[in-house]
């Protein structure tokens, strides 16, 4: 049973291969996009650069982080991200674990998790969110962008799955030892799910610091952009006149392509640092989580 067929060899060059082809595709365009934000502009407009930078130059990098908007988006972002995976992950949790009951146990288990799927399903509408966003009081706030999505949906069933797959055995122990479902919830059940909490801590992050819709239509002042909103708004159309007369000497070496490559390489760089710390739980906690419907 140890030994490797000559099939099984084959399937395992070929799959190799292909995953090798495919990790390659990925990864070229983000390369190319670094190599060009690393060019000059006359290089990068004639469409010389390629894998490798063609005058090499930082200066639109410095463009970039000259401005005092680019920054203050970045901590509008790193807050979002920080209090929106607080408010995402701990909801999350509570929602699923009574979701996650059989129907004896917890009798309106299936009209509640109905009720959560129908918000995936259909949508009040674009209007009737904004306008109940606005009523609430909360625009041009932090909790515009943290509290309309404080519970996702999809993340609720990804974990109630994953806490329906944990023996029962575990549960009905700590009950006849005295443990209240509070104390089986944060003592049992959240140490054994680390890798789908991991999973969906991974999804959460990379929506918040993606999303820049919401940004665009429910910040008032453009000091409370997050970053992918502010990046939204420049790469549509970059103000050179908000550039410093010590830096206007240097634009002949920058063009809106090469700035462009600059900001969107910043913006998926946090994301390219923090994902192979999870990646190791992703796969593991998006097969477990899924067993049990």
């Amino acid at each position: 049973m140890n030994r490797m067929t000559p099939g099984y060899r084959v399937f395992t060059v070929f799959n190799t291969i292909f995953l090798l082809a495919l990790a390659v595709v990925c990864v070229l365009p983000l390369i190319h996009v670094l190599a060009v934000s690393f060019s000059n502009s006359n290089a990068a407009g004639a469409g010389m650069v390629k894998l490798w930078p063609v005058g090499f130059t930082t200066n639109s990098y410095e463009f970039i982080l000259q401005k005092p908007d680019f920054i203050n988006s970045v901590g509008v972002t790193a807050q979002r991200v920080l209090l929106g995976t607080v408010v995402n992950m701990l909801l999350t949790v509570l929602v699923a674990y009574p979701l996650s009951k059989e129907v004896q146990a917890f009798r309106f288990r299936t009209v509640y998790a109905w009720i959560f799927v129908f918000t995936i399903l259909f949508s009040g509408g674009l209007i009737p969110w904004y306008m109940t966003i606005k009523w609430t009081g909360i625009m041009d706030t932090i909790w515009a962008l943290v509290l309309p999505g404080a519970v996702p949906v999809f993340n609720v069933i990804l974990l109630l799955n994953f806490f329906r797959g944990l023996p029962k055995e575990l549960e009905e122990s700590a009950s006849i030892d005295g443990a209240s479902h509070w104390t089986t919830l944060w003592r049992i059940y959240v140490p054994l799910s680390m890798p789908a909490l991991a999973t969906i801590g991974l999804f959460t992050v990379v929506g918040h610091w993606n999303a820049w819709f919401d940004g665009l239509i429910l910040m008032r002042s453009p000091d409370h952009y997050p970053l992918s909103t502010y990046l939204q708004t420049i790469l549509t159309g970059i103000d050179m006149t908000k550039v410093s007369s010590t830096s206007m000497n240097d634009l002949r070496e920058i063009s809106e392509r090469t700035t462009k490559s600059a900001q969107i390489f910043l913006g998926a760089l946090p994301i390219l640092i923090v994902y192979p710390f999870l990646q190791r739980f992703f796969v593991k906690g998006i097969v477990l989580g899924s067993v049990k419907g």
